[in-house]
């Protein structure tokens, strides 16, 4: 297929900047500036670089484009549209309207060929090195006749700002992840004003410290040829990610805004777009123009890569064998039967939850051809270690263990990258604690239901002489307020197998609750299956007087503390509660035959009491932070023993309280 044609270039340019300039103002929102800036920078992207097929935007052999500086959604909308890759001019027209395919920052799952969810900047950076991270892994598991393809990145001063960039950049470096190109739009601006503010980085010189290889192309934002001479020298780089570094000038060509703070959100108006419309050669007076045969040549653009596509489908076809792991790979699912190789315990046997994981992870791995783990420099107090994996890195691309070091920020959103590039069912662990540095790539896994799997051990004041600093209270419940995360907090390893068994299975990502100190295994939990329903009876009795909901660690304490109720003669059942998000989804009928309505309820969880007016009328918790001592001081001390959970309970009981 014929290149774009030169004739039509400089219009073609012209045609996104305008489109960069009509939405927001239709929509009296939205980011005008970076769009106008780097449209010669999309152009040549999207017409001379990018390997793709607009027949099929999830073609898994297709270069990936993610914009982490998203709050220039409209550049890529405009792209996404010309080359016709399922958005029309009326998606534009109705840009960050309710409903809408494009919204104010780009959301995966939402807008056909985006590929990650970003707006939060440097996320986007992070998430290209966790694509990167799988495209070599698969590249090398399955030869390049099936995987070869690279990730570029479109990021911004303010990216490039966000610690998370450093994080990412750091261990990109080291990784050698060459197939990783950022593309660093140096415009100097900020919302507050000039990066000069607040900023003087050599940019180049951090990312060269970092191992990274630079191409500082200058002032060549308008130069179409300079522009891909400098990405294909990143192209052909080997042995590190490269930096290509643009000076642009935000707002070009409006002749009132260019290089004006105020042009980093929407500041150009009827007057300001008629200008710049006639200084690009363009009727003053029609919006969202869009000439048939500007359109046509990106339409021709988007077709290139379709005898691409056929040839690698053939090439797929030809993995004989290895073709079902291949494909359970791209599923991010297990080999058929899978779930038979999850281990379990016999009741009475005292394990760490954190443990009982381990060993579930270890013997899922060759079933789950896609599994990939790591930690942040915790992978064995975490339980996400493989028996044998080769260190994932230059030496071994191909290794399964990969270590993401002290990064917690960049190991959440490199673990949603390599989900949401398809290929590997990424893991990664760290002390629960320090879930709230990981909080942002958590939220917006949820939000793009990214198939990332979250383990966060060591859950509670159990984790004793480290102390408060170093124990979570508030954690588990701030998880469970995030939408559309699967928060598992399981009482004993067969808990842990069955909630393994349906992070796998199911969409989305899932955080794994564990425990630091051993744990009894319970009767039941290996017979029971109720992880999938959330919430099931695990001890019960004829005619409950009071039901004990516990979850994790407390579970046995719920137990427990249920015969010493039936000693003073109060019927007491059971419910183990893993997972809120699962329960909350079961009908009302099975949610009152697990919680009857007219029985007082009481809940007991190692941490803050917030949120379980929800299901029970009386919550037994930890209000306050834990203190340094031993772990199963501390948990005595705070009321997390059987005693005080029966003395609660009994209290309930004799109070005649409030019936639900």
């Amino acid at each position: 297929m014929a290149a774009f044609p030169a004739a039509l270039e400089a219009q073609g340019v012209s045609v996104i900047r305008g489109l960069a300039m009509d939405a927001p103002h239709r929509a009296r929102s939205g980011h005008q500036g970076t769009a106008m800036a780097m449209a010669p920078l999309a152009h040549v992207l999207w017409t001379r670089i990018l390997r793709y097929d607009a027949e099929d935007p999830a073609w898994p052999d297709r270069d990936r484009f993610v914009l982490s500086a998203g709050h220039a959604s409209i550049l890529l909308y405009s792209m996404l549209h010309l080359t016709c890759q399922g958005l029309t001019l009326d998606d534009l027209r109705d840009f960050r309207q309710w409903g809408s395919r494009t919204p104010g920052h780009p959301e995966a799952g939402r807008t056909p060929g985006v590929e990650v969810t970003t707006g939060p900047l440097g996320q986007g950076i992070a998430n290209a090195a966790g694509m990167a991270v799988a495209e070599r892994w698969l590249r090398h598991r399955f030869g390049a006749e099936v995987c070869d393809h690279r990730v570029f990145a479109l990021c911004s001063d303010g990216d490039l700002s966000e610690g998370i960039s450093h994080e990412a950049a750091s261990l990109a470096g080291h990784q050698g992840l060459d197939r990783l190109i950022c593309l660093y739009d140096d415009n100097r601006i900020t919302i507050d004003g000039p990066t000069d503010l607040a900023l003087s980085d050599d940019a180049a010189g951090r990312f060269a410290a970092y191992g990274w290889h630079i191409v500082d192309l200058g002032e060549a934002a308008e130069d179409l040829d300079a522009l891909e001479a400098g990405i294909r020298t990143a192209v052909e780089a080997e042995g590190a990610p490269s930096l290509v570094i643009v000076r642009s000038h935000i707002a070009y060509p409006s002749p009132g805004q260019t290089d004006s703070h105020e042009a980093h959100g929407y500041s150009l108006f009827d007057d300001e777009i008629a200008a710049t419309k006639a200084a690009m050669g363009m009727a003053a007076d029609e919006s969202f123009y869009t000439p048939p045969e500007v359109v046509e040549a990106y339409r021709a653009a988007g077709r290139r890569g379709a005898s691409e596509r056929a040839a690698w489908l053939r090439r797929v076809e030809a993995l004989g064998a290895r073709r079902p792991e291949y494909e359970a790979c791209l599923a991010g699912r297990g080999l058929p039967g899978w779930e038979q190789k999850l281990p379990s315990w016999p009741a009475g046997r005292s394990v760490a939850t954190r443990k009982a994981s381990s060993e579930c992870l270890n013997a899922m791995a060759d079933a789950v051809p896609g599994l990939l783990a790591g930690g942040a420099d915790l992978t064995g107090n975490t339980g996400t270690g493989l028996s044998g994996a080769e260190p994932l890195g230059p030496a071994h691309p191909a290794g399964r263990q990969l270590y993401f070091g002290i990064r917690e920020h960049a190991m959440g959103a490199m673990l949603n990258g390599a989900a949401m590039h398809g290929g590997v069912v990424p893991i990664g662990g760290t002390f629960l604690v320090f879930s709230d540095y990981m909080r942002p790539a958590v939220r917006l896994a949820a939000l793009s239901e990214a198939h990332a799997i979250f383990v966060w051990s060591h859950d509670s004041v159990g984790v004793g002489e480290d102390g408060p600093t170093h124990q979570p209270v508030e954690q588990v419940m701030s998880l469970r307020a995030i939408p559309g995360l699967r928060v598992f907090r399981p009482a004993d390893g067969n808990e842990v197998a069955q909630a393994w068994r349906l992070a796998v299975d199911l969409d989305g990502p899932s955080a794994m609750i564990l425990t630091r100190q051993n744990v009894p295994t319970l009767e039941a939990t290996a017979t029971a299956g109720g992880v999938d329903r959330g919430a099931y009876t695990l001890a019960d009795c004829p005619e409950p007087e009071v039901i004990l909901v516990g979850t994790g660690s407390e579970v046995s304490v719920c137990a427990d503390a249920a015969v010493a109720l039936g000693d003073q003669g109060i019927a007491a059942r059971v419910v183990s509660m893993p997972c809120w998000e699962l329960y909350a989804a079961q009908s009302p009928d099975y949610q009152n035959g697990v919680l009857l309505p007219d029985v007082p309820k009481l809940s007991v969880e190692a941490g803050v009491t917030l949120g379980w007016e929800r299901w029970v009328n009386l919550p037994v918790g930890i209000d306050r932070f834990g203190a340094s001592a031993p772990g199963s001081v501390v948990l005595d001390k705070l009321g997390m023993n059987p005693a005080n959970v029966a003395a609660c309970a009994a209290s309930l009981v004799n109070s005649g309280g409030p019936r639900r």
